[in-house]
């Protein structure tokens, strides 16, 4: 879900369908990435998005309650092909469409992105007794890493790479390791199987976001 909020969950203002343009403020200039900060127009989210583990999501209709924990490598593979798809099919996957809504080439950036940090949580889950992750600031990534610059058939190899990584990760669990628990940052806890679903709803509703 830029995964959880606070650590990871969402990009920028949630779902672009909903977001109003951000108020133009001046944006921050960091050292070496003068340039693309100040293209960086978008209001941080602070959003808690746990609750689509309770019901469907009103914006891209998601329901994570709908489908076995055992699919979810799956779902992962299959929502990977679709990225592939939006990133490497003719027209301009860079530009906005409008300057409060990142691009497919930023959607998915942090796709790929939330696929690497999910995979690493994970193996904190399975490995450790209750691990806390690490704090992840999405928002000062897109700027660090140049979301805007990156080449997106490379993003769009990359997100296949990261998402078969984390789906035969969770191919491997099994019996009690699906209730293992770890904690976001702010203290949100998971098990495996809540974090799993919780996953799976951030690649779709971001599809969604640059499909419509």
């Amino acid at each position: 879900m830029p995964g959880p909020p606070v650590s990871c969950s969402r990009p920028p203002g949630g779902s672009a369908a909903s977001r109003a343009p951000a108020v133009p403020r001046p944006a921050p200039v960091w050292p070496g990435t003068a340039p693309y900060a100040r293209h960086v127009t978008i209001t941080p989210d602070t959003k808690d998005w746990t609750w689509v583990l309770q019901r469907p999501c009103p914006e891209c209709g998601f329901d994570t309650g709908s489908f076995a924990r055992e699919d979810v490598p799956g779902m992962i593979r299959n929502v990977a092909r679709r990225w592939h798809s939006v990133l490497t099919s003719p027209g301009d996957q860079r530009t906005r469409p409008d300057p409060g809504r990142w691009s497919a080439l930023e959607y998915g950036c942090h796709v790929r992105d939330v696929f690497r940090l999910y995979d690493r949580r994970l193996e904190l889950m399975l490995t450790t007794d209750g691990p806390r992750y690490p704090n992840w600031d999405q928002d000062a990534t897109a700027i660090e890493d140049r979301y805007a610059e990156q080449d997106p058939g490379t993003v769009a190899g990359e997100i296949a790479e990261a998402g078969d990584a984390i789906a035969v990760r969770f191919e491997n669990v099994s019996g009690d390791e699906w209730d293992r628990t770890g904690f976001r940052s702010d203290g949100a806890r998971f098990t495996v199987e809540s974090f799993a679903r919780y996953l799976i709803h951030d690649p779709v509703h971001h599809y969604h976001d640059v499909t419509g």
